[in-house]
């Protein structure tokens, strides 16, 4: 089973900090991370800047297409507002057919703020006690949002990105 987690962080650069004790934690195989992205919003910005975060992947699982689609709904869709409400509603469905439900999308909007950042992971077999533990020993001060995908919200999502690349 994968887990999705998400720290965020009261800096626009704590997620990249966080990331690179991630790859750390990753080096020690205390973490096993299958994509991750990173969002920065600057103080004074309309928008936060998002990257995948392809330093400590061979080959991220989910790709750009799914972190676009998350970033899409819970950071720019509430700006486009009713132009497109009809078609945020559908991919707002499409996420929560993967576990990632309207409560996990408002917590996060509502958390990550001009002059926070975040960092989103995927990862499998990690104990999530140490990973905050051994970031906290770095001096990484995050708050931890976190959505479990069971085995077949899993399957749908790679399924859904599937359908996508075709």
């Amino acid at each position: 089973m994968a887990t999705l987690t998400v720290w965020k962080f009261d800096t626009p650069d704590g997620a990249t900090q966080a990331e690179q004790a991630l790859e750390s934690l990753q080096k020690q195989e205390l973490i096993q991370v299958l994509d991750a992205a990173t969002v920065s919003w600057e103080e004074g910005k309309k928008k936060p800047k998002t990257r995948q975060a392809n330093s400590m992947l061979s080959v991220g699982v989910l790709g750009g297409m799914f972190w676009g689609l998350l970033f899409g709904v819970i950071f720019f869709v509430p700006i486009i507002g009713l132009v497109i409400g009809a078609a945020s509603g559908a991919l707002a469905g499409a996420l929560t057919d993967v576990g990632i439900d309207d409560d996990f999308i408002r917590q996060v909007r509502e958390q990550v703020t001009p002059g926070t950042s975040a960092l989103f992971v995927l990862t499998s077999g990690e104990v999530l006690d140490r990973v905050h533990a051994s970031l906290r020993e770095q001096g990484i001060r995050g708050e931890l949002i976190e959505t479990n995908l069971s085995a077949d919200q899993e399957a749908n999502l790679r399924t859904m990105l599937q359908e996508e690349d075709a």
